[in-house]
């Protein structure tokens, strides 16, 4: 009768391959959270500057899925997301008092700006966005907005509705991002609104400059929130309260702060306020 081999010495290799590979995969797992954030802290280049950083002190990786702020809610809402970073505090503290997170920290702020063809035919220039919509009304101007459920798009309602006027026949909803956006205004002469990050960052301009800014109404704050494990316990609660805990700290807020571009700061750290 033949000797039966169980296992080869190939097939062994194989295996502890196999129980190296399922250790290391569960481990990368492990150390890799998804954040739900704002288009604008990824369009303007932050997350690049700011994620290696967290990930050099503790480690940990982050996917990122930039979307409106809206839309980042909605996935925490649906389980999807472990920690938030957005810019819309009314519908943030809806989120923290409704249960879907369990505190909401500032973290940051910029401000938003009018930004339109230089030679400004609606005649918008200055420092008052109420009335700068109000003139782009009169005048039929065309105007691209997000259109989406961004953070942008709910100050740009908030602005609209202090304005108490009928937007105009050039006013035009595109349901996108606010890079799409500014590409779409730049390509039509339009008037946008953005956050000053984007606009920074942003290379496709043609003939758009800022037209209106400085207006205290304009400021444009961010926060981030942990999504509550006591809803979906997959939340990585550990390693997404590292992430507050780092970009609320001296070291996360005066990496925000060193984030240039040609020498303008895009975002100013407020976790201490």
């Amino acid at each position: 009768m033949k000797n039966i081999r169980l296992f080869s010495p190939s097939a062994l290799v194989c295996k502890g391959f196999l129980a190296i590979s399922l250790v290391a995969g569960t481990a990368a797992w492990a150390d890799t959270i998804t954040m739900a954030s704002t288009t604008s802290t990824e369009q303007s280049g932050l997350f690049s500057h700011l994620l290696p950083a967290f990930k050099k002190d503790t480690g940990i990786d982050i996917k990122v899925v930039a979307v409106g702020t809206g839309q980042a809610l909605d996935m925490a809402r649906r389980g999807d997301a472990d920690v938030l970073f957005v810019h819309d505090q009314a519908a943030e503290e809806k989120f923290i008092a409704e249960g879907w997170g369990i505190k909401r920290y500032p973290v940051m702020y910029n401000d938003f700006v009018i930004v339109g063809p230089q030679a400004d035919p609606a005649g918008i220039a200055g420092k008052d966005v109420v009335a700068a919509l109000k003139k782009i009304a009169i005048a039929n101007a065309p105007f691209i907005s997000r259109g989406d459920k961004s953070g942008t798009y709910a100050a740009e309602l908030r602005y609209w509705k202090a304005a108490d006027t009928e937007k105009g026949t050039g006013y035009k909803a595109c349901g996108c991002g606010m890079g799409p956006a500014l590409n779409m205004a730049a390509a039509s002469g339009a008037y946008a609104l953005t956050d000053r990050g984007t606009w920074l960052n942003f290379k496709n301009r043609a003939d758009l400059g800022i037209l209106v800014e400085g207006d205290k109404r304009l400021f444009n704050q961010y926060g981030v929130m942990v999504v509550n494990p006591a809803k979906y316990p997959q939340v990585k609660l550990k390693d997404a309260q590292k992430f507050v805990d780092w970009v609320i700290s001296p070291t996360g807020q005066s990496t925000i702060a060193d984030y240039k571009i040609n020498g303008q700061q895009l975002f100013f750290p407020n976790a201490d306020k």
